[in-house]
């Protein structure tokens, strides 16, 4: 949906179905209801989650061409897509395996490069730009010494600058600014922002620059500003206890973009009060799907870290001061759990900055965990969804 901060969506990851066509009809049994409780009479996006099954489907014409039909007649238009999840993201554990495979590996390359095909055929005449949003190059878990942590960044990057090349190519022969947007994860390779900003200074403008050797280094560096950029989850970087003045600040000063804003909720606990009763009701959110890093800040400041909440509630030293963020994107439109509370209020202070600073122009709605809330928290998906989308049009439109 066109907003006077840009454009407007949600992602079509809370619908399942890894096979193009399972998902495909998802969203023709939801996505008409959610247009219908929002904002009939406007133009509605969709951001696409295309798995990488579905992405092959889609190479053919015929399920390419009836996408494009059902958009046009369902007046919907397509301008990011997400490209993190690879496989199969409902009803199964998913946990540390929605980075697999990681940027090292010729198949998470092959399945971005299709999906920048989709995503430009898909994208309407009077919008030039469209992103992708991918994982943010692999998972820290997973690399077992400094050695291997400069080969993963090495390898990964390399394969990056193949996306940049054909998106380069790509602008040169039809006009479409298309963009990749590396969606820095706690636990992710790139966990924050400084991540990010190190990994962009440090690796992929230096390979670029010997990719483009026969280019100005200032003509590379905007060449590789213009398709490769950050993918702002706000749940994210709550999780991380970014401080979004400084983190937004800090890409300005280092000249970077950011492709799409993911406009999402972590959870939050703090350790006072009735404690026992806090952790019992936290308790509730340990599910077996999704991976639910969480980050605790002390009453120093200083951080402990757990890879998922399973591990933090094993943890017997609860201390009374600390705040616990978990990254499990909760519904964005409520403030508080009971006794839990959401980083409601770092979206607002999160959007604000990056409105006023005039940065980003795509925002994209991304809950996924509407199946495995806890069941006093679950109410219709739809009726859910629409209520998100309009929590957070209303958030952005009332920013003066």
């Amino acid at each position: 949906m066109k907003i006077h901060t840009g454009h407007l969506t949600y992602c079509s990851n809370i619908h399942s179905g890894e096979q193009w066509e399972d998902h495909f009809q998802q969203l023709k049994e939801n996505f008409p209801t959610i247009h219908q409780k929002t904002y009939p009479q406007n133009k509605m996006a969709i951001g696409l989650r295309i798995s990488n099954a579905a992405s092959i489907t889609l190479t053919q014409e015929e399920y390419l061409q009836e996408l494009k039909e059902w958009l046009k007649t369902n007046n919907s238009y397509v301008f990011t897509m997400n490209g993190f999840p690879y496989g199969n993201f409902h009803k199964t554990k998913v946990k540390d395996q929605v980075h697999f495979p990681d940027w090292t590996t010729i198949d998470r390359l092959n399945y971005t490069l299709r999906l920048f095909k989709i995503l430009s055929t898909l994208l309407p005449d009077n919008l030039s730009s469209g992103g992708i949003s991918t994982s943010p190059l692999s998972y820290k878990y997973w690399i077992s010494s400094s050695e291997d942590t400069e080969e993963v960044f090495r390898k990964a990057t390399a394969n990056i600058i193949e996306v940049l090349k054909f998106l380069h190519l790509h602008k040169i022969e039809t006009g479409q600014s298309l963009h990749l947007d590396i969606e820095c994860e706690p636990d992710g390779l790139l966990s924050n922002s400084s991540d990010y900003i190190t990994w962009y200074n440090e690796y992929l403008l230096p390979m670029a620059a010997k990719q483009f050797e026969e280019l100005p280094y200032s003509q590379v560096k905007a060449i590789t500003n213009n398709h490769i950029q950050l993918c702002y989850d706000i749940c994210h970087f709550a999780v991380e206890f970014e401080d979004p003045q400084e983190a937004i600040h800090s890409l300005k000063r280092n000249n970077l973009t950011i492709g799409k804003v993911q406009i999402s909720s972590a959870m939050e606990m703090k350790i006072s009060g009735n404690i026992q009763e806090k952790l019992r009701r936290i308790k509730d959110f340990d599910e077996p799907v999704y991976l639910h890093q969480v980050v605790i800040q002390l009453p120093n400041h200083s951080t402990s870290r757990y890879q998922d909440l399973s591990k933090a509630l094993i943890n017997e030293d609860i201390r009374e001061g600390d705040i616990w963020r978990i990254h499990y994107h909760v519904p964005i439109f409520q403030e508080k759990y009971g006794l839990l509370e959401s980083t409601q209020s770092y979206i607002t202070e999160t959007l604000k900055i990056l409105v006023r600073e005039g940065l980003c122009d795509h925002y994209e709605v991304e809950t996924y965990t509407w199946e495995v809330l806890p069941d006093e928290i679950q109410n219709s998906l739809n009726e859910s969804i629409a209520r998100e989308i309009k929590w957070a049009e209303n958030t952005l439109e009332n920013i003066n």
